[in-house]
């Protein structure tokens, strides 16, 4: 099944989540994965690229060893100096020192390139996999959990998760690497010092169990309220019309700030939290370091050790401070990456139905066909969410190459049917079949386009990359669309979409259609397609719709009533049921409800109708 155009977002309800993000309108938000779900999706991320990781931590593991023999060559300087030796005895240890920084500068610099490769090819493969889902999910799942929701993963979520991969990754890497060295060489100078050491560790275990405990709460918290805050402003601004026509402003303004004001307290919990973590492991440095310095004083004074050595775990332990504070403080971005990374696996591990799930659902399949069906609608009723259903078994055949247009009053389900036809949505009850075996090609095309940013030709490839410059000229032809596309600035190298050369709704359209054109479905699904052209530009957008619709099973969603005439067969629905189905001829002449239609349509078109 191939979407030509966008599908519109029918947000659920105006109210989308509570204060601290929770749903209170019944409102059903994308799942989040299990912590132990979200594990096992890292590993399974991780696995292809297990000799890179590993690379990257040996190469690194390296380069903080030779790191580590500063601190001994100060303490030789040290005793030198306190031994009162000659200065030319001063020339080897520092010429290691230089050595050791060259050394230590040039695989550090490898294994950080290592681990960065690693964790952009993981975010890469994280990317794909969501996106892939997100554009399965179907259109009423979407509608329940409304389009904040997942606007807030695929921008705030990946980008926390990136970050962490950028960041935190490597520097954690590092940290951790540094801290178990030196707690090693602190045990090579004397296991004393070691001792003394992790006399700072409870504290610090402490902090982190206190900080954690609190982070993880308080992280899913923010990504919610978050998506609740963009889910409010997308309602409020995209019904600005509708706001506006109502005197709804002061209403949709005190909306937006009480989202707002839930995100800011949230934030400023999350700040508080973080001043009290830094605060305890302030304490912890000291209390470690007090205890170096007083071991070191009663070893030296004892000869057990020299000023040099003692000096030496001095250093050590001094320099711990940037990496346990920096392991640490990582928590703070691990905690919100593991909060983005949950929600975000959340929904790559929706099934196709949009039930959470490794599997995918298989659609709905019917076993025999006729030769000559090309859709098969079989006992379809559906329903979005728990709200009552807008279909009520719905059954019906399209013939290979018939023409079949949908007629009927605002809400009687017209586009829902399309969608499910379309293969966008599955139905709640009943089968759609495309296909004796359900695999022919599916195509649907909207009255809401987008137009990619891009030349001209790279938007109409999104359907065919490997399509040539006279077949998109053809697929433009078809459609009465090539005259205006090689009038443009630059031709089909004119870049056209958000910031680009601007196309109208007719144009637009015209583009969707030379796409469908490309695409070359077995069957089209037009879901009023050319309801966006004016007055003007109408008849001729329906000769385009016509034009690409030949020779191909079609299903109509007629927004103006010519188009049902020139049918091969009209179906008609009223509240979610077909009353009436037959030739333009024979309803009109049978004076049932395609019949009042038809009188109220051409009794306000002037001119001659068929």
């Amino acid at each position: 099944m191939t979407t030509i155009s966008a599908i519109p977002d029918h947000p659920a309800s105006e109210e989308t989540e509570s204060a601290l993000g929770a749903p209170d309108d019944g409102r059903e938000l994308l799942p989040v994965a299990t912590a132990a779900r979200t594990r096992a999706a890292l590993r399974e991320l991780v696995r292809p690229d297990r000799a890179r990781a590993l690379l990257g931590l040996g190469v690194l593991a390296a380069a903080t060893a030779i790191g580590l023999l500063v601190q001994p060559l100060l303490g030789r300087v040290v005793d030198i100096v306190a031994d009162g030796r000659p200065a030319s005895a001063l020339t080897l240890p520092v010429v290691l020192l230089a050595l050791v920084a060259v050394a230590q500068g040039g695989t550090t610099a490898l294994g950080l390139t290592q681990v960065a490769r690693f964790g952009e090819t993981i975010l890469a493969r994280l990317r794909e996999r969501f996106v892939e889902r997100a554009l399965q999910l179907p259109a009423d799942r979407l509608e329940r959990a409304g389009s904040g929701d997942l606007t807030a993963r695929i921008t705030g979520d990946v980008a926390r998760v990136a970050e962490a991969v950028r960041s935190a990754l490597p520097e954690m890497t590092r940290s951790v690497l540094t801290i178990v060295l030196t707690l090693g060489a602190l045990a090579l100078l004397d296991i004393r010092f070691l001792l003394a050491a992790l006399l700072a560790v409870p504290v610090q275990l402490l902090t982190a169990r206190w900080y954690v405990g609190r982070a993880v709460t308080l992280y899913a918290d923010q990504r919610i309220a978050n998506g609740a805050q963009q889910q409010q402003l997308l309602e409020t601004i995209g019904g600005a019309a509708t706001v506006r026509g109502h005197r709804l402003e002061p209403e949709h303004t005190e909306r937006n700030a009480g989202r707002s004001r839930a995100a800011v307290g949230l934030t400023m919990r999350s700040v508080n939290l973080v001043l009290g973590f830094y605060q305890r492991l302030h304490i912890a440095e000291y209390i470690g370091l007090a205890a170096v310095l007083v071991t070191g004083y009663f070893l030296v004074d004892d000869e057990a050790v020299s000023v040099g050595t003692a000096t030496a775990a001095a250093l050590y332990f001094h320099s711990l401070f940037g990496p346990v504070n920096a392991a640490l403080v990582l928590l703070d971005d691990a905690q919100s990456a593991a909060a983005g990374l949950a929600r975000l696996i959340g929904v790559t591990d929706l099934r196709e139905d949009g039930a959470p799930g490794l599997e995918s659902a298989p659609a709905p399949r019917q076993d025999t066909a006729s030769a000559g069906t090309a859709v098969t609608v079989d006992a379809v009723s559906h329903a979005y969410g728990s709200g009552a259903p807008v279909l009520h078994q719905v059954s019906f055949t399209l013939d290979k190459g018939e023409h079949v247009a949908l007629v009927g009053s605002s809400g009687a389900g017209k586009s829902t049917l399309a969608r499910l036809v379309a293969g966008v949505q599955q139905p709640t009850r009943g089968t759609v079949v495309a296909g004796g075996e359900g695999t022919a090609s599916v195509a649907l095309v909207t009255q809401e386009v987008h137009v990619f940013t891009g030349s001209l030709a790279d938007d109409l490839r999104l359907v065919r990359p490997d399509a040539t410059d006279a077949e998109l000229r053809t697929a433009l032809a078809t459609v009465h669309a090539l005259e205006w596309a090689e009038a443009l600035p630059d031709g089909l190298a004119t870049v056209v979409g958000q910031g680009g050369h601007r196309l109208d709704p007719a144009r637009a359209q015209q583009l969707a259609l030379a796409r469908l054109v490309l695409a070359d479905p077995e069957v089209a699904v037009l879901d009023e397609a050319t309801a966006e052209a004016g007055s003007a530009g109408a008849r001729e957008l329906e000769r385009s719709a016509e034009a690409a619709l030949a020779g191909r099973t079609a299903l109509i969603v007629a927004h103006r009533l010519t188009q049902a005439a020139a049918a091969d067969r009209i179906i008609v629905l009223e509240a979610g049921r077909i009353v009436e189905s037959g030739s333009h001829d024979e309803l009109r002449d049978a004076g049932g409800p395609y019949a009042t239609l038809w009188g109220a349509w051409s009794g306000s078109r002037p001119g001659p109708h068929p």
